[in-house]
């Protein structure tokens, strides 16, 4: 079965249809598929359910498929670093599904491991809570919540093979693991394509198995959300540093 493709255009071709429900790893604009959200844009796909822990920010990552109206449901946890996402929902134009961050992280897990179903104790009490069936065990209160599935699952990895094994770097790893493992089809972009049996067996974190579609970016853009910074105190510089040994 040939699972790499040229570049993320034809890596999607095929999957993507009004409606349909994708799942996007990444955190804020860390380990983010943005070449494959490009490809989403220029297909054109509307009435998108996405979940994903945010919708990027204002013209990176999933805000561009805000600007272009293509999503009508978001299933997140934070959204307050994007402006547009913030309009759109209280004019009414875009649904929202708010989970606590943990709970979608366990949400996302439950569907790629075939859970239907699982009780926490997050939320109850709470509007998050409302609609949902509660129980009581050992005395403490738990709320249901159901597990996440996607139709097409978009993820993000710094190495991949040709058979789809994939490796995360530091911080980008964050959803992009689970689900890998939640969508009926799983489409990785990777920043460095190597041969099967190049990555060593115990570095893999996704298996082959879940990925049927990958493709190589180059020049993956690492974003910063907000960069803060002050100019040197000279004051702060320790007594003789930058003199000659």
């Amino acid at each position: 079965m040939k699972k790499v493709y040229d570049d993320p255009v034809s890596a999607l071709a095929g999957l993507l249809k009004d409606g349909m429900t994708i799942m996007s790893g990444g955190f804020g604009l860390c380990g983010i598929p943005e070449s494959l959200i490009e490809a989403i844009k220029a297909s054109g796909a509307k009435n998108l359910t996405v979940i994903s822990n945010n919708a990027g920010v204002d013209g990176i990552g999933l805000g561009i498929l805000l600007e272009t109206r293509q999503i009508r449901k978001m299933i997140s946890s934070y959204v307050g670093e994007n402006k547009l996402f913030a309009q759109q929902f209280l004019s009414g134009d875009l649904e929202l599904e708010f989970n606590p961050q943990g709970t979608l992280a366990e949400r996302i897990r439950a569907g790629g491991a075939g859970i239907p179903a699982f009780f926490t104790k997050t939320g109850y009490g709470t509007v998050i809570a409302e609609g949902k069936e509660t129980r009581e065990f050992n005395g403490e209160h738990y709320v249901m919540e159901t597990g996440l599935t996607a139709d097409v699952s978009i993820v993000h990895a710094w190495m991949g093979d040709a058979e789809g094994n994939l490796v995360y770097r530091k911080t980008a790893r964050n959803f992009n693991p689970m689900m890998a493992t939640a969508g009926k089809v799983t489409v990785a972009e990777v920043e460095h394509l190597v041969e099967p049996g190049m990555i060593d067996p115990d570095h893999i974190v996704t298996p082959g198995i879940f990925v049927q579609r990958i493709v190589q970016v180059s020049g993956a853009k690492k974003h910063i959300e907000q960069r803060t910074t002050r100019k040197r105190n000279e004051m702060e510089v320790p007594a003789g540093a930058g003199e000659e040994i």
